[in-house]
């Protein structure tokens, strides 16, 4: 008797930076092409119908979760009025957050004070805690943020696992094989020490991250969800940032074509054929 396929989750990030990209993410959920989104609460396009919108799309999935995409770099502006350091009433570039976060030069405790306000928000909007709690641009890694993160997590959200970004949580992948990603290499290094303050506080975590590619060169996106599958073990995860462009997701950021690449493939005729290749499943 053959195995039942390992079920693995697949996240759309960025619910609510866009309706072009809210309304492609539905649509991928309503297909049964996703089973996890994270929402941006501060995104500008969250509002009482996106929301709707969306828990009428995730009511019909059997495993869709939904959970906070905790967002602490510029475009977007903090909720909490003390919010610090703020460029233009904005938070600071991603860059300049690591920056300041590997020097250990930010103050954690008005961190949490924001990631607290940002779960309380979400709390607010769907009338309940989230399912999962990842961070744009990955800044749950950051150092400081990692802290406050899961202090945050620990205390508004303590049912929510959260998204550690290591390729293989404990694997055996060659030295060679990790450095051949320097993006991906960076993120491994980072998520070590996220794992361990994870596992400290009691919080659970996927197993394994996959997903991370560099946006700005031209790239066969089904090549590259065959690699982001192989090995991926039970409850692993991909990142994937599916989405049609609209102005405001031109105001906002510079990953644009790329959305409309991933949401072509996912909802396109291969993507259950490689699911199935792999002996995985999103059901």
């Amino acid at each position: 008797m053959n195995a039942a396929p390992r079920r693995i989750w697949l996240c759309a990030d960025d619910y609510g930076i866009s309706p072009a990209v809210n309304r492609a993410i539905r649509d991928l959920i309503a297909r049964g092409r996703l089973n996890a989104t994270s929402v941006m609460v501060i995104g500008p396009a969250i509002g009482r119908d996106e929301v709707g919108a969306l828990r009428a799309a995730v009511a019909k999935s059997p495993r869709c979760a939904v959970g906070l995409h905790a967002t602490l770099t510029a475009p977007f502006r903090p909720l909490t009025m003390h919010f610090r350091p703020l460029e233009g009433g904005m938070f600071p570039s991603f860059s300049k957050l690591l920056r300041k976060a590997m020097l250990r030069r930010l103050d954690t405790e008005i961190i949490q004070a924001e990631l607290k306000t940002q779960l309380a928000t979400f709390r607010e909007l769907f009338g309940r805690s989230p399912d999962f709690v990842d961070g744009h641009q990955h800044v749950q890694l950051y150092p400081q943020v990692r802290d406050a993160f899961i202090s945050a997590v620990k205390l508004a959200a303590p049912e929510a696992w959260v998204r550690q970004c290591g390729r293989k949580a404990g694997g055996n992948e060659s030295i060679s094989a990790r450095l051949g990603s320097p993006k991906a290499a960076f993120l491994d290094l980072l998520s070590a020490q996220f794992r361990r303050r994870a596992s400290a506080a009691g919080i659970s975590f996927n197993p394994a991250f996959a997903g991370a590619y560099e946006f700005s060169r031209e790239r066969d996106f089904g090549a590259l969800m065959d690699r982001f599958l192989k090995g991926l073990p039970e409850d692993g995860l991909i990142m994937c940032h599916p989405g049609f462009v609209d102005e405001v997701l031109v105001s906002l950021d510079p990953l644009t074509q790329p959305r409309e690449t991933e949401h072509a493939f996912l909802g396109g005729e291969h993507f259950p054929d490689l699911l199935a290749a792999h002996d995985l499943t999103l059901g």
